[in-house]
């Protein structure tokens, strides 16, 4: 009987111990900010590997694989904050860099704003914005095409035979438009159908509406038959930032929401992996360019399957990751002297960069 007591005597003690030390208002951990950099000067926050808890010994392998692969600038922001900001092979943080296919990206953003802005409407046809005969289709071929089907890759439009030319010779049928899936330089086109609409020059429209509103650097060129934006890496890192926060620059509204979920978001029934010229990680299959393979599976297998990316030749990328509130930014020459958008590279250097958390 007395062991009973003597139980539940010490049961009770630590009962009133326990009721005594917990906190009925415990204070809860402090969130933090998502940072943004100013608009001018070279201020940028910084959070160490070390507080965040990652591998300090993972650093050095990526860094070697970075510089090993021809890399001219790379960068990881958390939220908002750069972790690692590198440059490699000659190259520096006020040095310029193109941008190649990763700015398609650009262009979709732009259409998204000018659409918000009452300008256009990306499921009018292109001809509304730009007049007919901007192909050498059918008058009735050429209107199935929308400024949608532009940004989705779906135009129809043969794809191989004429290259990258966006001459209305070069722009022949293949198929009607939203029927087919094919990685061409047609898109280009929304950057005339904005300029049109808006009664702008593109650049002028850019600069204003996208550029100057998130402190980026930079400026358009032609190279040939391709519209090319080239800037510094933290011009990317800033665009990245922007996406990553679904179109606000801080609290101000660059791109509305509900246009950044459709252009990062399945657009097609074709090609699982493709948004509005975004691609996208982690859906059952997906198309490379110059390409009408299926292929199953996720475009990077080794990297978080909600990231959507902006992919350019000779390894020009833009990940954005929102699980792991991560930008990453890698600028260079191509890893493995293959020109196209996608790579063994990304695989590799997905594999170095988990090891950095994992």
């Amino acid at each position: 009987m007395s062991k009973t007591i003597y139980s539940l005597l010490f049961a009770f003690l630590c009962m009133s111990c326990s009721s005594e030390s917990a906190d009925p208002n415990p204070t809860p951990t402090p969130t933090e900010t998502l940072y943004f950099p100013p608009l001018t000067g070279t201020t940028w926050e910084t959070k160490s590997i070390a507080s965040l808890g990652w591998k300090q010994t993972a650093v050095q392998p990526l860094l070697n694989y970075l510089e090993l692969k021809h890399s001219k600038g790379f960068i990881i922001l958390v939220n908002g904050r750069i972790v690692m900001e590198n440059y490699f092979n000659g190259h520096a943080a006020a040095t310029n860099w193109y941008w190649a296919s990763a700015g398609k990206t650009l262009t979709a953003t732009l259409t998204g704003i000018a659409q918000q802005e009452g300008f256009l409407n990306i499921n009018n046809k292109v001809s509304q914005y730009i007049g007919t005969g901007w192909t050498s289709e059918t008058l009735a071929k050429e209107n199935l095409i929308t400024c949608k089907n532009l940004l989705t890759m779906t135009s129809g439009i043969e794809d191989i035979a004429n290259g990258d030319d966006v001459s209305p010779a070069s722009l022949q049928y293949k198929a009607d438009a939203g029927t087919r899936w094919a990685y061409h330089n047609v898109y280009v086109k929304l950057q005339d159908v904005v300029a049109q609409a808006s009664g702008q020059t593109w650049n002028t429209y850019f600069n204003a509406r996208l550029r100057d509103k998130i402190g980026m650097d930079g400026t358009w060129f032609q190279s040939g038959n391709n519209s090319v934006y080239g800037s510094t890496a933290r011009s990317m890192a800033r665009f990245g930032l922007l996406m990553y926060n679904k179109g606000k620059w801080d609290n101000t509204i660059i791109l509305n929401e509900n246009y950044f979920t459709e252009a990062t978001t399945t657009s097609q029934n074709i090609n699982l992996g493709y948004g509005y010229l975004w691609w996208l990680n982690g859906k059952a299959s997906y198309h490379l360019p110059q390409s009408q393979l299926t292929i199953p599976g996720s475009i990077i297998p080794s990297a978080p399957n909600d990231m959507f990316m902006a992919l350019g030749k000779n390894d020009q990328k833009i990940y954005v990751i929102p699980s792991k509130k991560m930008v990453v930014i890698r600028m260079g020459d191509a890893a493995d002297n293959v020109n196209l958008a996608l790579s063994d590279f990304d695989d590799v250097l997905w594999q170095k960069i988990n090891a950095l958390h994992q």
